[in-house]
């Protein structure tokens, strides 16, 4: 499996691509999120590749990412480090702040010599690729932003969110997805719309084997008073033409959360997908699929070859 060394951290990533008759084809980059992986965005890059060379990577300390590097992993990455403060630094600039990710990112860009790409990003994903394209607006053609939004910060419902969030991250014993039907029961409040059997099975294997300080960690950092206070900014200065797509009936991001989002900009796009909850991709590819292509402008493989 292919891995690339981010500021220490052994990252999995992997192409979607077709042969085109094109020499070169714009990259689009789909980023995943909380305790998912890469593997839940497959089919929707399956579908897009004719368009696109789609990157996709595991976010740090999920999926088949690992979490915080050694130190002797750190000192690798760092170059000219000549001393144990520069190569501990290296390791403690790898909090589970959003805007870590976002630096995640451009390193792992920085790379594979990727200048200019296109962004899909879901969940707590999306909140890192709004970190991203407001960091670095020149890196980004468009971004499409799934399942995301603003939130007003309530101290009371925060807190059980992260003492119900502690106790689920702690227990999750290997042998719970050997049990039937238990991955329909763990997806059922992200879902309106049934989808593969696989793809929950995915999703249910992914977030048991997610790093517990990363899972733990970045359930902190994006539900948050901090978060509720920035995230409302970086949408109104958002100068990256973005898509922003909601589930009608989600219950992880409401609808509303997008709508407020996208009202804050007008370089901001919202559209609702009907009778679909929180992986609208998965739920309704074929409505997801064509709205992300009206946005991008890009034709459908039905209109190339009539």
């Amino acid at each position: 499996m292919p891995y690339i060394n981010v500021r220490g951290v052994e990252h999995y990533y992997e192409w979607v691509k077709q042969p085109s008759v094109d020499l070169v084809k714009p990259v689009m980059v789909f980023i995943h999120g909380w305790a998912g992986s890469a593997r839940y965005w497959i089919s929707t890059a399956n579908a897009l590749s004719d368009q696109f060379d789609c990157l996709l990577y595991d976010l740090r300390g999920f999926g088949r990412s690992q979490g915080k590097p050694t130190v002797t992993q750190a000192s690798e990455s760092v170059t000219g480090a000549n001393s144990t403060q520069e190569k501990s630094q290296a390791i403690q600039e790898l909090t589970y702040e959003i805007e870590a990710y976002a630096e995640d990112l451009v390193v792992l860009l920085d790379e594979l010599k990727l200048q200019r790409v296109y962004v899909n990003a879901h969940s707590m994903g999306a909140s890192v690729a709004t970190m991203f394209f407001n960091r670095y607006p020149q890196r980004v053609e468009r971004g499409i932003l799934t399942c995301s939004g603003i939130f007003e910060y309530d101290e009371k419902a925060f807190a059980a969110f992260h003492k119900f969030g502690g106790y689920v991250v702690k227990f999750r014993p290997k042998w719970l997805g050997k049990i039937p039907f238990v991955d329909r029961m763990f997806m059922a409040r992200f879902l309106h719309r049934p989808i593969p059997k696989s793809e929950r099975k995915a999703f249910l294997e992914d977030f048991l084997v997610a790093d517990y300080d990363t899972a733990l960690g970045t359930i902190f950092t994006s539900v948050s008073k901090a978060q509720a206070e920035v995230m409302p900014q970086e949408f109104a200065k958002l100068q990256v033409p973005t898509l922003l797509v909601a589930g009608e009936y989600d219950q992880i991001i409401p609808a509303k959360m997008g709508r407020q989002a996208a009202s804050l900009n007008d370089k901001v796009e919202f559209v609702l997908i009907p009778n679909t909850a929180h992986f609208p991709m998965l739920e309704d590819a074929p409505t997801y699929l064509r709205r992300v292509r009206e946005f991008l402008q890009v034709a459908t493989p039905e209109l190339q070859t009539s």
